[in-house]
């Protein structure tokens, strides 16, 4: 994922709903009642954490029980330090104090409180990349340091691979061509880091590596569910068992729920989109044009797919008058440069959702060469009456415009495929003329047609009048 590439608009939830989730979250709840249990006589060590003989009542105070509580307590009181719900006053007397973050999750803004969740979600994705207790304490070397080369790990690239993962989730969750707020099975997952985008049949080797990053998954998706980051299916226990053990009960191989699912919370995609943005990526959410002008508007929908433009525009239109909306869009349609036939394409669709009461700004631009056509269209769409037919110079200039700006929205598609065939169909004569046309787009459309009509004659003819209409405008 390049960090100079636009991602598809997060929709994400109201930030007061996102607090409570916040809030909520077992890792962030439990350091929260740590830091409200800590008092004068909570003493912490060298590396602020709890003392040894004070976590069987911190342990206690959590509600935890069994051979894990000592270690979930610590790990709980970690958090609190780091989220600056406590803080040291004496690292001598290893003594403790209430840290003033912990007042923003009682009486903070909703933006206070996540972002301590955001501090605690930094601290849990850190542990995530840290190798198993088991191992750190097996490459531990003589002396107390930790042999890294034993253990074969690479603090760098493992904090790449499990961003990477995240990163492919946030783009299964906002994509319109992924699952959304469906669970993601966790091989599919997996192998969207591991296996080129190019490789046919994965190799024996390819598909080890996949089995190996869904072990490393599953031990990280089941310390991110807690935080609130995902909800996680783990990976069926019997699918761990060794080959000569007999499995519990007897096992389905085609159920794929088996193999582990993962799904980003709403919290996790708030939680994910911020982090995107702190790297650096280009990562909008549905809602961040509403207070902005229609050129920002028009402009910012440009990438978007259609289901989120349509989100975004209906939010812009919620606040203006459908009068002021018409004329604020139609001026920022207007435009010679490469993007204006998408803008007026993005006009001619948010002017879709607006009612009859925008008619008289529709009627203003109908001598217009640049919005005379889609206005005409528009007001014979709602029925109006008495609308003018276009000159044949402005129906050209239109058609030119829109398969413009369907190419810079879709490409070579179908559907454009589609159009161009209609358009050589239904005008006879229509390539001796169209090239006349006075639209900076003109030769790259006709050489688009000549590209993408599948019959060789007309193509020719395209390529013919793409060349006369680039020698006209001095290209």
């Amino acid at each position: 994922m390049s960090d100079s590439s636009t991602l598809p608009p997060a929709r994400l939830r109201p930030e007061a709903e996102l607090a409570r989730d916040a809030l909520s979250a077992p890792v962030l709840a439990r350091a929260a009642r740590l830091a409200r249990w800590a008092g004068p006589d909570t003493r912490v060590d060298a590396g602020g954490g709890l003392v040894e003989e004070q976590l069987p009542a911190a342990a206690e105070q959590l509600g935890l029980g069994g051979d894990d509580a000592a270690a979930h307590a610590s790990e709980a009181w970690r958090i609190a330090v780091d989220t600056g719900l406590v803080e040291i006053t004496d690292e001598e007397a290893g003594t403790v104090t209430a840290g003033e973050d912990l007042a923003l999750l009682t009486g903070g803004s909703p933006q206070d409180v996540l972002g301590v969740w955001l501090t605690a979600l930094e601290a849990v994705l850190a542990d995530a990349s840290v190798p198993d207790l088991d191992d750190l304490v097996d490459a531990m070397a003589e002396g107390g340091e930790v042999d890294l080369s034993s253990l074969d790990w690479d603090p760098d690239a493992e904090s790449e691979f499990l961003d990477g993962v995240l990163g492919n989730l946030y783009l299964l969750t906002v994509g319109e061509d992924g699952p959304g707020d469906a669970p993601v099975p966790l091989p599919a997952l997996a192998a969207s880091v591991i296996v080129p985008s190019d490789m046919g049949e994965p190799s024996n080797e390819v598909l080890e590596q996949v089995s190996d990053a869904m072990m490393r998954l599953d031990d990280q998706f089941r310390l991110l569910e807690p935080v609130g980051l995902v909800e996680y299916q783990p990976v069926d226990e019997a699918l761990m068992a060794d080959a000569d053990e007999e499995p519990a009960a007897p096992v389905d191989d085609a159920d794929v729920t088996r193999y582990g699912m993962v799904r980003l919370t709403p919290l996790g995609l708030y939680g994910l989109r911020a982090r995107l943005l702190d790297a650096g990526f280009e990562a909008p959410a549905v809602g961040d044009l509403t207070d902005k002008g229609a050129d920002a508007l028009l402009d910012g929908t440009a990438p978007f797919p259609p289901a989120a433009a349509h989100a975004e525009t209906e939010l812009w239109l919620a606040g203006r008058s459908p009068l002021d909306a018409a004329r604020e869009l139609l001026a920022a349609a207007r435009g010679s440069d490469p993007g204006a036939p998408l803008r007026r394409l993005r006009c001619q669709q948010a002017l879709s959702l607006v009612g009859a009461e925008a008619e008289p700004a529709l009627r203003e631009v109908l001598d217009d060469a640049e919005l005379g056509g889609l206005a005409r269209v528009w007001l014979t769409e709602h029925g109006a009456r008495d609308v003018p037919a276009p000159p044949q110079e402005m129906v050209f200039w239109l058609t030119i415009d829109t398969v413009a700006a369907q190419l810079a929205a879709e490409g070579n598609s179908e559907e454009l495929r589609a159009l161009v065939e209609g358009l050589a169909r239904q005008h006879s004569g229509f390539f001796d003329t169209v090239w006349r046309v006075e639209h900076p787009a003109t030769p790259d459309v006709l050489e688009a047609m000549g590209r993408l009509h599948p019959d060789k004659k007309v193509a020719k003819e395209a390529r013919k009048a793409a060349f006369k209409a680039r020698s006209q405008q001095g290209g």
